[in-house]
């Protein structure tokens, strides 16, 4: 006979939990199904759950909530204002000229966990947005609006004196006050206009040191542009909607300069890394139809596309987008794991509605969560050539392997520097490695006493152009210190190698008189062109 001590733990709790039934049995009451009720009483929420919503949220995260209502409100501009008054940073405004909200809905807009009917396309969804998003940075909270039928109100919650979910209403003459300031849209927009305010924000800086406050500053406007730029990149990059951001000094009654907010395309490249990519692979599953647009970078990439916060190896991977908003930066979700030499791979999904039942979205929209179905979604992938999953990985991964072979492989440039387009700049450190510690290039014009289209000035490290045929070169169109990248750039990449070593060699003296005599017949001949036109 077996001691307990020799029997399974489950084998012993089964056994006992069937002689405690055994023993018990008679003292137990009847199960029931139903539950029986004798009426009911209202319990509302604690007025200080409202501290709880949004805590995932960073102030970037919580403006693009607020930004994608104005985008819902048929916003075509829309400007974040930070209210500086004796030295510190007090209120914040997002500003929007979209269709504004119609007096019989600014009550649902403002209830916590208000639903209404999206429309197809929306970018709200949980009803939650603008209450997480403004709760999670502030204390309170002020809606005011005019709606395109001309209907104005105003709505506030404070967390502070908030009692009984009761919402303060702003009086008329505030509300159209505060919407009639000049935000500086450029176009008319949908004939309305949505300010929201938020006081009493919990992340900024308490100090008034002017150097501290334009420290956090210039920090917290990078992160919101930047923001901003990458998960709405499709609206901006389309001109469908301007996004700035300023500052008011309220104390001297001025505005400072706004800075936009530009396209950050995760897929913006100049070219493929891999000459049959971009290529779309479509899965099919119980049902739902999905597609995978793979994308291949090419090489290490210097553009801050590329080179997103979290970096290249953090943003490898799956880019989930709704409505041209995108959701989800990153990760492989099982698919693959991350690894250095996939830094290249990118795939954009778009989520219709048709398959939202596939994921699940985050209330901050910056996660998406796949469920089973996605799986099998992402492995009957495939195009009309039999391209799966499989094969794309392999081939993001031999193009990284082959990008590093050729960065070792070509002659290290001296980098370019003023005179050139940002954007080819970039496009040049991309391609070509640059001799480390030596001064770059400056590209200038200046008029020549002679014809010649350029001088090659090796003491003041720079390249000159003859001004006299700027106008032909320029197309008749105002210069400027960037203008001409084309003529600029074939310059730089032909003459680059005669600005290194110690002096100038017969053969690079022959190829510079051949290049002059060509290149500066072309010049007359354009800016003969352009005086007979």
């Amino acid at each position: 006979m077996c001691g307990l001590g020799s029997i399974a733990p489950l084998e012993t709790a089964i056994s006992l939990y069937a002689l405690s039934a055994g023993r018990m049995g008679s003292e137990l009451s009847t199960w029931r199904e139903e539950i029986p009720t004798s009426g009911s009483l209202q319990l509302p929420p604690d007025p200080h759950a409202l501290e709880g919503l949004g805590r995932n949220h960073r102030v970037e995260t919580a403006l693009a909530d607020l930004v994608d209502n104005a985008i819902d409100a048929l916003a075509s501009e829309v400007v974040i204002r930070f209210v500086q008054s004796n030295g510190r940073l007090r209120s914040l405004y997002v500003a929007d000229n979209g269709q504004g909200i119609a007096a019989d809905r600014i009550d649902s807009a403002m209830t916590v966990g208000g639903r209404r009917e999206y429309a197809v396309g929306s970018l709200g969804k949980f009803g939650l947005g603008m209450k997480a998003a403004s709760f999670s940075q502030a204390r309170s909270l002020t809606v005011l609006s005019r709606s395109a039928q001309g209907d104005i109100n105003g709505r506030r919650w404070h967390l502070g004196s908030l009692s009984d979910f009761r919402c303060s209403i702003i009086p008329q003459d505030f509300v159209a006050e505060e919407l009639e300031r000049e935000w500086g849209f450029k176009t008319d927009g949908a004939g309305g206009r949505t300010v929201v305010r938020w006081d009493d924000i919990t992340g900024f800086t308490v100090t008034n040191d002017h150097d501290r406050v334009q420290a956090f500053l210039n920090a917290t406007i990078t992160k919101i542009l930047d923001h901003l730029g990458l998960v709405l990149h499709r609206f901006l990059a389309s001109g469908s909607l301007r996004i700035a951001v300023d500052v008011e000094d309220v104390d001297r009654s001025i505005v400072g300069a706004q800075f936009e907010a530009e396209a950050l395309d995760p897929f913006g490249y100049h070219r493929s890394g891999h000459t049959d990519y971009p290529r779309t692979l479509v899965g099919e599953h119980d049902g739902h139809q999905l597609a995978f647009e793979c994308h291949i970078w090419p090489g290490r990439s210097k553009l801050p596309n590329f080179r997103l916060p979290g970096g290249p190896v953090e943003r490898q991977g799956l880019y989930f987008y709704r409505s041209n908003r995108l959701l989800h930066a990153g990760g492989w979700d099982g698919l693959a794991v991350p690894d250095p030499r996939l830094q290249l791979a990118r795939v954009a999904i778009d989520i219709s509605d048709d398959v939202m039942g596939v994921f699940s979205m985050n209330p901050e929209k910056s996660r998406v969560t796949v469920g089973p179905d996605f799986a099998y979604l992402a492995e009957s992938a495939r195009d009309a050539a039999d391209m799966r999953m499989p094969d794309y990985l392999r081939d993001a991964e031999n193009a990284y392997k082959r990008s590093r072979e050729r960065s070792r492989d070509r002659r290290k440039m001296l980098p370019p520097g003023k005179g050139l387009d940002p954007l080819v700049k970039r496009a040049i450190g991309d391609e070509v490695p640059f001799v480390a510690g030596e001064e770059p290039i400056d590209i200038r014009w200046r008029r020549f006493d002679g014809l010649d289209l350029f001088a090659v000035d090796r003491e003041q490290r720079t390249l000159w152009l003859n001004d006299r045929y700027r106008p032909a070169i320029v197309g008749g169109g105002r210069g400027g210190l960037n203008d001409a990248p084309l003529v600029k750039a074939m310059l730089y990449l032909l003459v680059e190698d005669t600005f290194q070593g110690e002096y100038l060699g017969p053969k690079d003296k022959d190829n510079l008189a051949m290049w002059q005599e060509i290149l500066t017949t072309a010049a007359r001949s354009q800016d003969a062109r352009r005086a007979r036109s």
